[in-house]
This record gives C-alpha cells, sequence and structure tokens, in this order.
C-alpha cells in the first residue's frame, strides 16, 4: 500500500529554485502581498490565489491566516488605518502646534496618504467587501475617526468630541466631509488643475481650502 505524501504546512514557502523553506512571519508577507495584488489587479480581481502565487506559498496558506479573500482584505484594510493615521501624525508634527494649524495638517496628512495609496484608500472607505464590526478593522478604524474627534474638539474649544453629542458630530463630520472629499476628487483625478500646481503651491491651496472649512470655535456658555 502506498504511503500518503505528508500535508504540506501552509507555511511553508518556496523559493526561486523551487526549494522549499519554513516562512518566519507569513501573515505579514501575504498582507504585503495582498497589498501588492490589491493595486495590481483591484478590488474586483483580488483572490487568494494571486495572493499565494505572489508570496510563494500554497493557496491554502492565506485561508490558513484569514480565512477567505474578505478576511484578508479586511487586515489589509486594518493595517491601511494604522498607516492612515501614523501619515497624519507626520504632519501634525511638522505644523505649529496651534489646534488649528494642527487639524489642517491632519487633512493634509489625509489627502498625502489617499494620492500615495489609492487603491488602498478606496478599500478602506468605498469598498463593501469590508467589514467593520470585525477586528482588527473595527478597532483601528474606530482608533482613526477618535484622532480625529480629539483634533476636531482641540479647534471648537468643546469639552466632548463624543459622536453621540450632536454639536460634536457636526464638527467631525463637516471636518471629515472636507478632507475626505477633496481627497476622493484629487485621487479620481477630477481636480486635474490643482494636481497640476507646482507642489508647494498645490500643498499651500490645500491647506486654504482645509482651513477654511474647519468649524468655528463653539460659542462660550
Amino acid at each position: 500500500m502506498k504511503t500518503p505524501a505528508p500535508a504540506r504546512d501552509p507555511d511553508q514557502a518556496t523559493d526561486r529554485a523551487g526549494r522549499r523553506y519554513h516562512h518566519g512571519d507569513l501573515a505579514a508577507a501575504l498582507l504585503t502581498a495582498g497589498e501588492a495584488e490589491l493595486v495590481e489587479k483591484g478590488i474586483e480581481g483580488f483572490s487568494l490565489r494571486g495572493v499565494a502565487k505572489r508570496a510563494g506559498v500554497s493557496h491554502a496558506a492565506p485561508a490558513h491566516h484569514f480565512g477567505d479573500a474578505n478576511g484578508l482584505l479586511n487586515a489589509i484594510a486594518a493595517r491601511g488605518f494604522e498607516r492612515f493615521v501614523a501619515r497624519q501624525q507626520d504632519f501634525r508634527r511638522r505644523a505649529e502646534p496651534s489646534p488649528r494649524a494642527q487639524m489642517t495638517a491632519s487633512g493634509q496628512g489625509y489627502i498625502d496618504f489617499a494620492l500615495e495609496y489609492p487603491a488602498l484608500f478606496r478599500l478602506m472607505f468605498g469598498s463593501d467587501r469590508t467589514d467593520f464590526g470585525r477586528a482588527p478593522l473595527k478597532s483601528a478604524a474606530e482608533a482613526a475617526f477618535d484622532d480625529l474627534a480629539r483634533h476636531v474638539a482641540a479647534v471648537t474649544g468643546r469639552a466632548s468630541c463624543a459622536p453621540s453629542d450632536p454639536a460634536a458630530l457636526t464638527d467631525v463630520a463637516a471636518a471629515w466631509a472636507v478632507a475626505h472629499g477633496l481627497a476622493d476628487l484629487l485621487v479620481a483625478g477630477r481636480l486635474r488643475p490643482l494636481l497640476e500646481l507646482p507642489q508647494a503651491v498645490r500643498e499651500g491651496v490645500i491647506a486654504s481650502i482645509l482651513d477654511r472649512a474647519l468649524p468655528a470655535p463653539a460659542p462660550t456658555p
């Protein structure tokens, strides 16, 4: 009787010479391969098979770590939100410390991220293949929203930035809508005259748009 071949370890990868080896951190490698697949194929053409081939692992490996294609997209989006917040922090570190300058810098970071990672930006904000009720995407998206709400509250001087407060929610929604709308238009190429300006001029125009749209300080009780 023929002895069955041992099952292949899903964390086993293959190098260019066809030799198999055990991958040290396959989940991270699959996230990187998944994002590259997303950029090249788009959300509609995204598949676990394509990600596995790109990472040089068995077709079972992505499913072993992420369940299905949507599970991997969820994880890619979660990592995207972490990078998204970090990009805004980078811009704030270079800005003046005033609440208004910090909020404007956040918006510039928001737009800069969208322009550098358009496929990831669309996955995070415009795809029905992500599930914001699942970890880790839920916590990553909530952290991004909380970061926005805190900085809007600093501009307005409101004691609360809770979304359950209608006044606070109005301020947050207004600031978010302007930054996101501008980012979306630029990613789609619908504001080409702005994109065609020299970089320093374009950044100044974007900063002026964001600053003009910021909510006013809350009335003193």
